[in-house]
């Protein structure tokens, strides 16, 4: 991986990673497309870019996230954070097979989709709007929901978070808000894993230019994940979920076509 393609993956990144599309998919359909391949390195460059993404949050919400005043902030990100770190372990052969599978990948794209397109209808009678009102249990259900994400690659750890907020009475703004949240302990634990991972079986990879790059996709995932999580949260107070639902749509069944081409 050069520089060039550091960019535009942590572009890529940072555009899609708080939109319900699945940043990972992006970064597995765009990969061969500019001509990288699968690597240790990569595997773990395309995880720690989404880390950088995230701290976008931490930003962009300091007053919460340094709010130690309120205690039960962060007892409920753990809470929703267990069942993440429990899925991953345990299913960690299944997790690396299905990121290989393009196929496998759009089609779970396109089913995410076919939901997104109705779960404007499906939850309607919300009640909870502020992050406060959220109880423990609701944020264990929550963390459930973002199991999905890890174990069906494609499906969005924020779409997947969204609808199991939803599901739990938030609002779009306090469910989208609350994934936010959740992603940052979430990928804290799995770049610290990734990393771990790498050190302990291809340190070979973690050389000076390899860190440079990771450095420049990581700042740049990090600028435009600013850009994006603002337009996210204005965009479905006032017109939903479902253009994201068309998108994935659309875009899967255009993977599975390139795919059949032999392009990717």
């Amino acid at each position: 991986m050069d520089i060039l393609q550091s960019i535009i993956i942590a572009i890529v990144e940072g555009l899609t990673e708080f939109l319900p599309v699945s940043s990972t998919a992006h970064m597995k359909f765009t990969n061969p497309l500019i001509g990288v391949a699968n690597t240790p390195f990569v595997d773990m460059f395309e995880v720690v870019i989404q880390l950088a993404a995230i701290l976008s949050v931490v930003t962009i919400y300091y007053k919460k996230f340094l709010d130690f005043k309120h205690i039960s902030f962060y007892i409920k990100l753990v809470v929703a954070v267990i069942p993440a770190l429990i899925g991953g372990y345990f299913l960690k052969k299944h997790i690396d097979a299905a990121l290989t599978d393009l196929h496998f990948i759009a089609y779970v794209m396109i089913g995410g989709g076919v939901v997104l397109l109705f779960i404007d209808q499906l939850f309607k009678n919300s009640s909870i709007d502020t992050e406060e009102k959220i109880s423990y249990p609701k944020a264990f259900v929550i963390g459930c929901f973002q199991v999905l994400s890890i174990v069906l690659p494609g499906l969005s750890r924020s779409a997947a978070t969204i609808i199991g907020g939803m599901s739990q009475k938030l609002t779009r703004r306090v469910a989208a808000e609350f994934s936010f949240f959740l992603a940052v302990p979430t990928m804290l634990a799995a770049s610290a894993k990734s990393f771990m991972d790498v050190y302990k079986d291809h340190k070979e990879v973690l050389v000076k230019d390899n860190f440079v790059t990771l450095g420049i996709g990581a700042v740049v995932a990090y600028i435009v994940a600013l850009l994006a999580v603002k337009f996210f949260i204005g965009y479905v107070q006032k017109h939903g979920f479902k253009i994201f639902g068309w998108y994935r749509i659309v875009l899967g069944a255009v993977v599975l076509l390139l795919l059949a081409k032999g392009v990717i």
